[in-house]
């Protein structure tokens, strides 16, 4: 049985955890509210940006661009995004899972995909596993900027453009909730399901200057790199949520271990106490 002094050691030094977690927990829920915040104020952007997109592409039957066509798969891009610290239950695995069963369903060779990790723990899983990582990006904030992460938006795409693959698919945790985060695969390209996704909003009809295939150039590729921003926001949202109700549960958890060592603590202390006094009693009885 553990000494008092052994006990006393372990709820102190256990208190002392529950205090990190704690101050952790509402660091989390700060970072939260406004992450969920950007989330949302950049719903109404993509939802137009959308419809234009989807207008153009719809509405006019000689605009053409090779972002909108499908084309015979030979190498497959995967977009990870995870976070750079752990502490967030099962932020980062879900998404790492989904990935890690995706590839091995789809695929038989390394040759036939890329991945490109945002977060250090997604870069790092796959890069010490031997995958295809040909970018990976760290240290983004947590109320990130579309300057943040516009370079690695650009390049994304502008690999699918130039044939280093031929379809990219993104994995991200959707924000449903501060307790509910949802793993989710979302194909950036080709922008081949335009139709479904304007289906539920009303096509405006519009005037082209100079022409719709040369504002679909430019126009495309942004929306595209919309996507993966959207997505990125999403995950913070999620990151920070996951993050907070882990710390929650881990100060929860402390106190429940806190109450049951200090009832070992008095019950030990209490049999200490009775010891003595047995021992006292016993010892005043030889003396008699």
């Amino acid at each position: 049985m553990a000494s008092l002094r052994d006990i006393k050691t372990r709820i102190t030094s256990t208190k002392k955890t529950s205090q990190i977690t704690k101050a952790m927990e509402m660091v989390s829920a700060a970072k939260l509210n406004r992450a969920e915040t950007n989330a949302k104020s950049f719903v109404p952007y993509m939802e137009k940006i959308q419809e234009v997109v989807a207008s153009i592409s719809l509405g006019s039957t000689d605009a053409s661009h090779p972002m909108l066509v499908s084309r015979p798969v030979k190498k497959t891009g995967y977009l990870v995004i995870t976070s750079d610290r752990g502490l967030a239950g099962a932020y980062n695995s879900s998404v790492i899972r989904a990935v890690s069963n995706a590839i091995k369903e789809r695929h038989s060779s390394e040759d036939e995909f890329a991945i490109i990790a945002l977060g250090r723990v997604g870069k790092d899983f796959f890069q010490k596993r031997g995958y295809n990582v040909v970018e990976g990006v760290v240290g983004l904030p947590d109320q990130p900027n579309f300057a943040d992460i516009k370079e690695i938006a650009n390049k994304a795409v502008s690999m699918f453009s130039d044939g280093a693959y031929d379809e990219l698919y993104m994995y991200y945790n959707h924000y449903v909730s501060a307790i509910q985060q949802d793993v989710t695969e979302k194909k950036v390209l080709p922008l081949t399901n335009l139709e479904s996704e304007a289906s539920s909003s009303s096509l405006t009809s519009y005037e082209f200057e100079p022409n719709a295939e040369e504002i679909l150039e430019v126009l495309l590729p942004q929306y595209a790199e919309s996507l993966i921003y959207g997505a990125l926001l999403d995950g913070k949202a999620s990151e920070h949520a996951a993050r907070m109700t882990a710390m929650k549960n881990a100060t929860d958890n402390a106190k429940d271990i806190i109450n049951n060592l200090t009832l070992s603590y008095n019950r030990a202390r209490q049999a200490a106490i009775t010891q003595e006094i047995t021992e006292i009693v016993g010892g005043a009885a030889a003396l008699e």
